[in-house]
Protein backbone atom coordinates (compact mmCIF):
# COMPACT_ATOMS: atom_id res chain seq x y z
CA UNK A 1 0.00 0.00 0.00
CA UNK A 2 1.32 3.75 -0.58
CA UNK A 3 1.51 6.09 2.34
CA UNK A 4 -0.90 9.17 2.37
CA UNK A 5 1.38 12.20 3.98
CA UNK A 6 -1.13 14.58 5.71
CA UNK A 7 0.62 17.95 7.45
CA UNK A 8 0.31 21.20 8.66
CA UNK A 9 2.33 23.65 10.15
CA UNK A 10 2.54 24.84 13.32
CA UNK A 11 -0.46 22.02 13.57
CA UNK A 12 -2.17 22.49 17.41
CA UNK A 13 -0.95 19.90 20.44
CA UNK A 14 -1.53 16.07 19.70
CA UNK A 15 -3.64 17.13 16.63
CA UNK A 16 -2.06 14.31 14.44
CA UNK A 17 -1.42 11.83 17.38
CA UNK A 18 -5.33 12.01 18.25
CA UNK A 19 -6.19 11.23 14.42
CA UNK A 20 -4.02 8.59 14.10
CA UNK A 21 -5.43 7.48 17.51
CA UNK A 22 -8.91 7.41 16.50
CA UNK A 23 -8.37 5.84 13.53
CA UNK A 24 -6.92 2.91 15.12
CA UNK A 25 -9.50 2.74 17.66
CA UNK A 26 -12.25 3.03 15.02
CA UNK A 27 -10.44 0.45 13.22
CA UNK A 28 -10.36 -2.76 16.01
CA UNK A 29 -14.01 -2.57 15.48
CA UNK A 30 -13.00 -4.28 12.53
CA UNK A 31 -12.67 -7.68 13.40
CA UNK A 32 -16.20 -7.69 15.05
CA UNK A 33 -17.58 -6.71 11.04
CA UNK A 34 -17.08 -3.10 11.47
CA UNK A 35 -16.13 -0.92 8.77
CA UNK A 36 -12.77 -1.47 7.06
CA UNK A 37 -11.08 2.23 8.65
CA UNK A 38 -7.46 3.40 6.80
CA UNK A 39 -4.45 1.83 8.38
CA UNK A 40 -2.10 4.49 10.34
CA UNK A 41 1.44 4.50 9.77
CA UNK A 42 2.85 6.78 11.90
CA UNK A 43 2.54 10.52 13.23
CA UNK A 44 3.99 13.44 14.91
CA UNK A 45 4.23 16.79 15.66
CA UNK A 46 2.73 18.33 12.40
CA UNK A 47 2.20 15.12 10.11
CA UNK A 48 0.04 11.35 9.90
CA UNK A 49 1.00 9.00 7.52
CA UNK A 50 -2.17 6.80 6.88
CA UNK A 51 -3.01 4.27 3.77
CA UNK A 52 -3.79 5.49 0.38
CA UNK A 53 -6.82 4.47 -1.49
CA UNK A 54 -8.18 4.70 -4.77
CA UNK A 55 -11.21 6.00 -4.92
CA UNK A 56 -14.60 3.91 -7.09
CA UNK A 57 -18.23 4.84 -7.39
CA UNK A 58 -20.28 3.53 -4.48
CA UNK A 59 -22.86 0.57 -4.88
CA UNK A 60 -26.49 -0.04 -3.50
CA UNK A 61 -24.71 -3.08 -1.97
CA UNK A 62 -21.65 -1.56 -0.42
CA UNK A 63 -23.88 1.47 0.79
CA UNK A 64 -25.99 -1.46 2.46
CA UNK A 65 -23.27 -3.54 3.84
CA UNK A 66 -21.34 0.14 4.99
CA UNK A 67 -24.41 0.61 7.14
CA UNK A 68 -24.54 -2.59 8.77
CA UNK A 69 -20.50 -2.00 9.46
CA UNK A 70 -21.35 0.94 10.48
CA UNK A 71 -23.43 -0.34 14.08
CA UNK A 72 -21.35 -2.91 14.34
CA UNK A 73 -19.03 0.07 14.88
CA UNK A 74 -21.24 1.97 17.38
CA UNK A 75 -21.62 -1.00 19.03
CA UNK A 76 -18.42 -1.52 20.04
CA UNK A 77 -18.65 0.94 22.53
CA UNK A 78 -16.96 3.53 25.20
CA UNK A 79 -16.47 3.77 28.54
CA UNK A 80 -18.20 7.08 28.80
CA UNK A 81 -20.09 10.07 26.63
CA UNK A 82 -16.74 12.06 25.51
CA UNK A 83 -14.35 9.69 26.18
CA UNK A 84 -10.79 10.05 23.80
CA UNK A 85 -10.01 7.33 21.82
CA UNK A 86 -7.83 4.76 23.69
CA UNK A 87 -4.21 5.34 24.70
CA UNK A 88 -5.18 9.28 23.95
CA UNK A 89 -4.52 11.40 26.55
CA UNK A 90 -4.22 15.10 25.34
CA UNK A 91 -7.07 17.56 23.70
CA UNK A 92 -9.45 16.39 21.19
CA UNK A 93 -9.97 18.64 18.30
CA UNK A 94 -13.07 19.04 15.80
CA UNK A 95 -13.25 21.31 12.63
CA UNK A 96 -11.05 21.53 9.28
CA UNK A 97 -7.23 21.32 9.13
CA UNK A 98 -6.49 24.60 8.87
CA UNK A 99 -8.83 25.58 12.44
CA UNK A 100 -9.53 22.71 14.83
CA UNK A 101 -11.30 23.45 17.49
CA UNK A 102 -11.03 21.78 21.39
CA UNK A 103 -13.23 19.24 21.22
CA UNK A 104 -14.10 18.40 25.04
CA UNK A 105 -13.49 14.92 26.30
CA UNK A 106 -15.43 13.41 29.41
CA UNK A 107 -16.75 10.87 31.90
CA UNK A 108 -20.51 11.69 31.19
CA UNK A 109 -22.65 8.86 31.75
CA UNK A 110 -25.71 10.03 29.58
CA UNK A 111 -26.71 11.81 26.77
CA UNK A 112 -28.31 15.12 27.58
CA UNK A 113 -25.12 15.86 30.25
CA UNK A 114 -22.71 15.21 27.43
CA UNK A 115 -24.27 16.89 25.00
CA UNK A 116 -25.24 20.39 26.75
CA UNK A 117 -21.90 20.67 28.62
CA UNK A 118 -19.60 18.44 26.60
CA UNK A 119 -20.54 19.82 23.08
CA UNK A 120 -23.34 22.61 22.59
CA UNK A 121 -22.34 25.42 25.31
CA UNK A 122 -18.75 24.77 24.45
CA UNK A 123 -19.18 25.29 20.74
CA UNK A 124 -21.82 28.13 20.89
CA UNK A 125 -19.82 29.93 23.55
CA UNK A 126 -16.59 29.91 20.92
CA UNK A 127 -19.14 31.37 18.27
CA UNK A 128 -19.72 34.10 20.67
CA UNK A 129 -15.87 34.41 21.51
CA UNK A 130 -15.01 34.99 18.15
CA UNK A 131 -18.41 37.10 17.33
CA UNK A 132 -19.97 34.80 15.16
CA UNK A 133 -22.91 34.35 17.63
CA UNK A 134 -24.33 36.73 20.18
CA UNK A 135 -26.03 36.38 23.60
CA UNK A 136 -29.79 35.25 21.29
CA UNK A 137 -27.94 32.37 20.37
CA UNK A 138 -26.60 31.50 23.58
CA UNK A 139 -30.21 31.38 24.96
CA UNK A 140 -32.09 29.85 22.34
CA UNK A 141 -29.06 27.07 23.19
CA UNK A 142 -29.85 27.05 27.00
CA UNK A 143 -33.77 27.02 26.02
CA UNK A 144 -32.74 24.08 23.85
CA UNK A 145 -30.49 22.13 26.57
CA UNK A 146 -33.22 22.31 29.00
CA UNK A 147 -35.62 20.54 26.51
CA UNK A 148 -33.01 18.09 25.93
CA UNK A 149 -35.31 14.88 27.93
CA UNK A 150 -38.10 16.00 25.98
CA UNK A 151 -36.11 16.26 22.68
CA UNK A 152 -34.09 13.03 23.03
CA UNK A 153 -37.03 10.49 24.18
CA UNK A 154 -35.90 7.06 24.64
CA UNK A 155 -32.28 7.89 23.07
CA UNK A 156 -31.73 9.35 26.24
CA UNK A 157 -31.17 5.50 27.35
CA UNK A 158 -28.33 4.49 24.46
CA UNK A 159 -25.18 3.61 25.90
CA UNK A 160 -21.92 5.58 24.76
CA UNK A 161 -20.98 4.44 21.30
CA UNK A 162 -17.96 4.00 19.69
CA UNK A 163 -18.51 7.15 16.89
CA UNK A 164 -16.19 8.53 13.79
CA UNK A 165 -17.51 11.99 15.43
CA UNK A 166 -17.28 14.04 12.04
CA UNK A 167 -18.92 11.63 9.30
CA UNK A 168 -19.78 13.54 6.81
CA UNK A 169 -19.98 12.27 3.07
CA UNK A 170 -16.18 13.72 2.49
CA UNK A 171 -15.01 11.23 4.95
CA UNK A 172 -16.55 7.93 3.71
CA UNK A 173 -14.49 7.08 0.66
CA UNK A 174 -15.39 4.22 -1.25
CA UNK A 175 -12.80 2.07 -2.84
CA UNK A 176 -12.72 -1.67 -4.95
CA UNK A 177 -8.85 -1.98 -3.71
CA UNK A 178 -9.89 -5.16 -1.91
CA UNK A 179 -11.56 -6.42 -5.28
CA UNK A 180 -15.27 -5.89 -4.17
CA UNK A 181 -16.57 -1.59 -3.63
CA UNK A 182 -16.80 -0.54 0.13
CA UNK A 183 -16.88 1.88 2.28
CA UNK A 184 -13.60 3.01 4.07
CA UNK A 185 -13.47 6.30 6.80
CA UNK A 186 -11.16 8.61 7.17
CA UNK A 187 -10.71 11.83 8.86
CA UNK A 188 -12.30 11.28 12.22
CA UNK A 189 -13.14 13.44 15.00
CA UNK A 190 -13.71 9.78 17.01
CA UNK A 191 -14.80 9.79 20.59
CA UNK A 192 -17.64 8.04 22.77
CA UNK A 193 -20.68 9.33 21.91
CA UNK A 194 -24.45 9.01 21.06
CA UNK A 195 -24.85 6.41 17.67
CA UNK A 196 -27.24 9.31 16.39
CA UNK A 197 -24.52 11.63 15.68
CA UNK A 198 -22.89 9.91 12.73
CA UNK A 199 -26.21 9.51 10.88
CA UNK A 200 -27.24 12.87 11.35
CA UNK A 201 -24.04 14.02 9.97
CA UNK A 202 -24.50 11.60 6.72
CA UNK A 203 -27.96 13.21 6.46
CA UNK A 204 -26.50 16.96 7.21
CA UNK A 205 -25.10 17.47 3.94
CA UNK A 206 -26.30 14.82 1.64
CA UNK A 207 -25.03 11.60 1.46
CA UNK A 208 -25.09 8.74 -1.92
CA UNK A 209 -27.67 5.67 -1.30
CA UNK A 210 -28.31 7.04 2.25
CA UNK A 211 -31.50 5.15 2.57
CA UNK A 212 -29.60 1.95 1.68
CA UNK A 213 -26.96 2.49 4.25
CA UNK A 214 -30.00 3.23 7.02
CA UNK A 215 -31.63 0.21 5.65
CA UNK A 216 -28.20 -1.83 6.62
CA UNK A 217 -27.94 0.15 9.76
CA UNK A 218 -30.75 -1.03 10.61
CA UNK A 219 -30.83 -4.39 10.13
CA UNK A 220 -28.42 -4.95 12.92
CA UNK A 221 -29.30 -2.23 15.71
CA UNK A 222 -32.74 -0.79 14.81
CA UNK A 223 -32.73 3.06 15.91
CA UNK A 224 -35.10 3.70 18.38
CA UNK A 225 -38.16 5.44 18.08
CA UNK A 226 -38.53 8.80 17.17
CA UNK A 227 -35.06 9.02 15.57
CA UNK A 228 -35.97 11.19 12.64
CA UNK A 229 -37.45 13.69 14.59
CA UNK A 230 -33.79 14.00 16.67
CA UNK A 231 -31.76 14.43 13.60
CA UNK A 232 -31.74 18.36 13.89
CA UNK A 233 -30.93 17.92 17.51
CA UNK A 234 -27.75 15.84 16.70
CA UNK A 235 -26.95 18.28 13.90
CA UNK A 236 -26.85 21.07 15.80
CA UNK A 237 -23.04 20.82 17.35
CA UNK A 238 -21.40 20.40 13.70
CA UNK A 239 -23.61 23.74 12.63
CA UNK A 240 -22.79 25.71 15.33
CA UNK A 241 -19.26 24.24 14.73
CA UNK A 242 -19.92 26.09 10.85
CA UNK A 243 -20.80 29.05 12.28
CA UNK A 244 -17.44 28.96 14.57
CA UNK A 245 -15.14 28.47 11.33
CA UNK A 246 -17.44 30.11 8.83
CA UNK A 247 -19.90 32.36 10.13
CA UNK A 248 -22.26 34.01 7.39
CA UNK A 249 -25.68 31.75 6.47
CA UNK A 250 -24.75 29.19 9.08
CA UNK A 251 -25.66 31.57 11.86
CA UNK A 252 -29.28 32.30 10.50
CA UNK A 253 -29.27 28.15 9.95
CA UNK A 254 -28.35 26.87 13.85
CA UNK A 255 -31.34 29.95 14.65
CA UNK A 256 -33.73 27.87 12.84
CA UNK A 257 -32.74 24.86 13.83
CA UNK A 258 -33.31 25.95 17.59
CA UNK A 259 -36.37 27.20 17.10
CA UNK A 260 -37.67 24.42 15.03
CA UNK A 261 -36.75 21.76 17.96
CA UNK A 262 -38.53 24.05 20.28
CA UNK A 263 -41.76 24.48 18.49
CA UNK A 264 -42.26 20.63 18.44
CA UNK A 265 -42.25 20.69 22.53
CA UNK A 266 -45.88 20.74 23.92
Amino acid sequence: MSTYHKSRMFSPKGFFECEGRGLQWLGEAHAQGGPRVVDVYGWGDGYLDIERVSSCAPTREAAYAFGAALARMHDAGAAYFGSAPDGYEGTCYFGPLQDPVPMDTGTWTDAATYLAEGRLRPMVELGVARGELDRTDRDLTERVINALPQLLGRAADDRPARVHGDLWSGNVMWTDDSGTCEAVLIDPAAHGGHREEDLAMLHLFGMTYLTEILEGYQSVHPLKAGYLERRTLWQLYPIAGHCVFFGGGYVSEYRSMCRSLLSTLR
